[in-house]
């Protein structure tokens, strides 16, 4: 059964050729999230996520939130593999969908069929699964005849439509989710959101990144609340909307 464990992790960027003055540091602390701090080379540290620890099982539904800059991207590419932990032990056991930047790694110089191509072949199919999964991808994408086209000719919303597709060809033990609800046209996304409400019925644990409370409490039970880089809060999905309220109403005054 899929499963993710963190223990003591920590993930450090460091920034250099910045001043370290006091007025910089705040910047870079409100547009980064995270804790700021020098080290012995006198280049500032953004440290990202702070001594996460926790366990995720096979079943779990979790809303992941937080204020922009809490660091919710960054464990989500974490757990994606995207980023390694500089400090910490963590374990994932199970394949993972990661729906975080849709288009990114797409090549523009590529047709539609060969990004599907090389895509799936990074998400671990095979060429036999490619072969039979490339009718239905293309399908999916309603794209037609612009798949023979480079991929530089096609609108943003043709991108994502092709992007959609590929990341949503696989059933996944895990999936990562971060505000794809919100991608797309709007001729797109009933078919997009229908797919991915099967994608997530079918997935062991399921990881969702938004902003939107309803859509959270719709299809979560458990939530993780980050504040700049450290876990403030991990359980029941109504006591961690009801902090996160309470958040964002300190904030506003």
């Amino acid at each position: 059964m899929a499963k993710i464990d963190l223990r003591n992790v920590s993930i450090e960027f460091p920034i250099y050729n910045v001043s370290t003055r006091s007025l910089k540091k705040q910047f870079l602390r409100v547009a980064t999230g995270g804790t700021i701090s020098n080290d012995s080379r006198q280049h500032v540290v953004v440290r990202s996520l702070n001594d996460i620890s926790l366990s995720v099982n096979h079943g779990d539904r979790i809303g992941l939130m937080g204020h922009n800059g809490s660091g919710k991207s960054t464990l989500l590419k974490l757990l994606a593999r995207v980023y390694e932990p500089t400090s910490g032990n963590i374990r994932i056991d199970g394949n993972i969908s990661p729906m975080l930047d849709l288009c990114s790694g797409i090549e523009a110089e590529f047709t539609g069929y060969e990004n599907i191509v090389i895509r799936c072949t990074i998400l671990g199919l095979s060429s036999c699964q490619i072969k039979e999964q490339i009718a239905e991808i293309a399908e999916f994408t309603g794209l037609g005849d612009y798949l023979y086209m480079p991929v530089r000719t096609y609108s943003s919303g043709m991108m994502v439509r092709l992007a959609f597709a590929i990341s949503t060809c696989i059933k996944p033990d895990i999936m990562l989710i971060d505000e794809v609800f919100g991608a797309g046209d709007a001729n797109f996304m009933q078919k997009a959101q229908q797919k991915l409400v099967s994608m997530l019925n079918q997935s062991s644990i399921v990881i969702m990144a938004s902003h939107i409370t309803e859509l959270v409490k719709e299809f979560c039970d458990k939530a993780i609340l980050l504040e700049e880089g450290r876990l403030k809060f991990f359980g029941d999905i109504d006591t961690a909307l009801e902090i996160y309220k309470q958040g964002l109403e300190t904030t506003a005054k």
